[in-house]
Parts: structure tokens; C-alpha cells; sequence
């Protein structure tokens, strides 16, 4: 299995046809774009089943530029439970619920875009999101008219923010990034760039710890094995530019067992589900040893409440999602693509996400491309839209032509 920018489509194409043989022109890459969108579309507007067991999976996708949208997919919790498999939900087991872009957000009008949403789905059984606060407080309103629905925070949101409290202000892990950052540089552009710290995100930065923990890990291996040998002169100097982490040595394994028993707590949660009674399980999982630290034990019972007070939701008998990862690669798919075509600005493109969940069949396809009319989609992006940032963009470096000049008027100005 592969994936390819939408540019590389019609070369694709060729090639394929040099084998197959069909007299035909082969598409170019933006009629390809453009069945995409009529495929999206098409699984957007189509109509949903209306059941008391929807789970819908919320988030604002931004890009640059002022708009963001909302972003509503969902999945039946009889169809999962169905499945003999863990409960990873797959890009094909979602249906697209919702796109609505937006210029301005906050908790009123998500909580009026939820309610839109009803009519399509029926109240929702439950809603996985994150504790953005317009999201927050339209999810909280919503769940207040409707107590039926539980809401329950997504399990990498909330992991994310239980790092960020206990290691944003401490002294120990911003020195540690501190060196990273300037080793980074210094290494960057010299012969020992491979054993640079990788790049820390300004966004989400909680959200990938474990990269730079691994990269602290993997350094302290490198130099110890290069200390049980005799170093020639490159080595030595090896050892004076990366010596500064041997000083966080004990740091790293702490960082690192809380590490594991985040990784193991969203693994759970993302197969097992939320259930009542889950985190007795969930206790036996997250062990351990006799030397552990004080922080590590601290947030193990948070991890550990938090999966209780969650299941708590659950009704007798039910097992409820708890993470909202699947929508999170969506979003990581829709701008790869997004990136290659719009320079990072939200346009109608925002379909693909419509286009890349639920099954694609050929009967979707064929249906798509026989009751979506171009004109039809054209008008959902204007309305939704209006002027891409592009059009603007041409419109403000647009050479403008110079008059012609007469001949007397050039001689009154002299």
C-alpha cells in the first residue's frame, strides 16, 4: 500500500497505461482533485442514520489564515462492538457528519453546529473531544440539554496535559531542553549532525516528548559504549559536546518510565475502550518497581482516575470510545495533501476529509460522480468560502497595466 500527492496522479496514470494499454488520455492531477471533492462531498451530504448510539468524534482542524472548521465524524457503537477485533477504529469505520468552516468560533456557535448536527444523526450517545475552550463550552452546553450524552476527553489530550503540568516549570526538564536546542545548532551543520536532538514543536510539544526522551536514551547508550574503549581524538571530542546529558542521566529514566505508563495507559484505552470497571485492569497493567519516584507514582494515580472517572460514563454493560487518534490522522492526511496544493490556507479542499473516511467503494464512487454536479460543489465552496486566499493573493501582487500616455500629455508634464 502507497500514497501519492495529488500532482503525481497523472504521471501515475501514464505509466499504468503504458501496461495496460487503454486508448484514452489519462486524467490531469485537478480532475483528479475534482472527483475527490465530488466523492466527499457526496459522503458528506448523503443521509446518516438516525440512532441513539452515535459516537461523534470532534475537532477544529487550522491552518494559516483566519478560518478554521469544525470538524464532526462519527461511528455507531453497536457496529464496533460487533466487530471481533480491539476497538482501533480505522479511517473506513467513520462517517462524515459535519465540515463546517468558520471564521470566529466559540462555545454558542459550536454548540449551534452540534445541534445542526442532531438533525443528521440523532443525539449522540457520546462525544470524544479535547478541552479547547469553544469546544469545551459547546460541548458542555450541549451535554446539558442533552444529558443522555456523556463527553469524554480524549485520552492523548488529556496524557499531553498531564505532562505539561508536571514537567512545563520544572527546573530540570526546561535546562534539559534548553541543551537540546543548543546542541541542535551547534551540530547541525558539522560532521556529527547524526547525533543532533531532533527539532522541539512550538505546537503540541506534549504531545511528542517521547522523541526527545528516546534521543536523550539513545545518546547516553552511545557514550557510555564509548567510554568501555580506548577514543581516538574525534571521539574525545564527541564526548565534551554531548557530556552535558550524562548530568540528567537520572532525569531521563524517570522521564522515561512516565513515559511508558502513558504509552500503555492510551494503548488501553484506545483497544479496551471505557468501561465500568476498567481501571482495576488498568491498575495491573500500569506496575511499578520498588525505586520509582515520587512523580512517576503520582501520575500513575492520575492516569489511573482519570480512566475511572471516565468509565464512570459507561452505562452497565456498555463500552464507551476514549480516544479520538482516528481523527487525528485524518486531519495528518487531509494536510499532507492540503500542503502540496493550497500553501497552508483552509479552502474547499477540506472535503478530502469527507473523502478519505468511511468506505470507498465503487458503488460510492460511481454514485458521487453521477448525482454531484460540478456547479453544486462549486456553490458549497463559494458559500462556505467565499474568495480563496489564493484569488487574493492574485489579485494583490496582480501587475497593474500603466494607461497609455498622449503624446500632449506627456508634453504638459515636462
Amino acid at each position: 500500500m502507497a500514497s501519492t500527492g495529488l500532482r503525481c496522479v497523472g504521471k501515475i496514470l501514464e505509466i499504468m497505461n503504458q501496461f495496460v494499454g487503454i486508448p484514452r488520455s489519462m486524467p490531469s492531477w485537478s480532475s483528479s482533485r475534482l472527483w475527490l471533492l465530488r466523492i466527499g462531498y457526496y459522503k458528506l451530504m448523503r443521509p446518516k442514520q438516525v440512532f441513539d448510539d452515535w459516537v461523534w468524534l470532534i475537532d477544529h482542524t487550522i491552518q494559516a489564515g483566519e478560518m478554521k472548521c469544525l470538524s464532526i465524524v462519527g461511528v455507531r457503537l453497536s457496529s464496533i462492538q460487533s466487530q471481533d477485533r480491539d476497538k482501533v477504529l480505522l479511517h473506513q469505520d467513520l462517517e462524515p457528519i459535519t465540515l463546517e468552516p468558520v471564521r470566529q468560533s466559540n462555545g454558542e456557535i459550536v454548540y449551534k453546529q452540534l445541534e445542526e448536527a442532531v438533525k443528521k444523526t440523532g443525539v449522540p450517545r457520546q462525544i470524544i473531544g479535547d478541552h479547547g475552550s469553544d469546544l469545551r463550552a459547546g460541548i458542555d452546553k450541549f451535554v446539558s440539554k442533552h444529558p443522555e450524552t456523556a463527553y469524554v476527553y480524549d485520552i492523548k489530550h488529556f496524557t499531553a496535559d498531564v505532562l505539561e503540568k508536571e514537567l512545563k516549570h520544572n527546573l530540570m526538564w526546561v535546562e534539559f531542553t534548553k541543551w537540546a536546542a543548543e546542541t541542535r545548532n551547534s551540530l547541525h551543520q558539522t560532521a556529527l549532525s547524526y547525533l543532533e536532538p531532533p527539532n522541539q514543536r512550538s505546537k503540541s510539544r506534549f504531545m511528542n516528548l517521547e522523541i526527545l526522551v528516546n534521543w536523550g536514551i539513545q545518546i547516553l547508550a552511545f557514550l557510555d559504549s564509548l567510554a568501555e574503549r580506548t577514543m581516538d581524538e574525534r571521539e574525545l571530542d564527541l564526548i565534551e559536546k554531548l557530556q552535558w546529558i550524562c548530568d540528567f542521566r537520572k532525569e531521563i529514566e524517570e522521564w522515561r518510565c512516565i513515559l511508558e505508563l502513558i504509552e500503555k495507559t492510551e494503548t488501553f484505552v484506545r483497544t479496551k475502550g471505557l468501561s465500568p470497571g476498567c481501571d482495576k485492569e488498568l491498575r495491573s497493567v500500569l506496575r511499578l518497581g520498588p525505586n520509582s519516584s515520587e512523580r512517576t507514582i503520582r501520575i500513575r494515580w492520575r492516569l489511573i482516575e482519570h480512566v475511572l472517572d471516565e468509565s464512570l460514563k459507561a452505562k452497565p454493560g456498555e463500552c464507551l470510545l476514549g480516544s479520538s487518534e482516528t481523527l487525528e490522522s485524518v486531519f495528518g492526511k487531509f494536510k499532507y495533501l492540503q500542503d502540496e496544493l493550497s500553501k497552508r490556507s483552509l479552502t474547499g479542499f477540506v472535503l478530502s476529509i469527507a473523502a478519505i473516511v468511511s468506505q470507498t467503494t465503487e458503488d460510492v464512487v460511481q454514485r458521487a460522480l453521477e448525482t454531484v454536479p460540478v456547479k453544486d460543489l462549486r456553490a458549497w465552496i463559494e458559500q462556505k468560502f467565499g474568495q480563496s486566499a489564493a484569488s487574493k493573493r492574485m489579485a494583490a501582487f496582480a501587475k497593474k497595466a500603466i494607461p497609455e500616455q498622449k503624446q500632449d500629455r506627456i508634453y504638459a508634464l515636462a
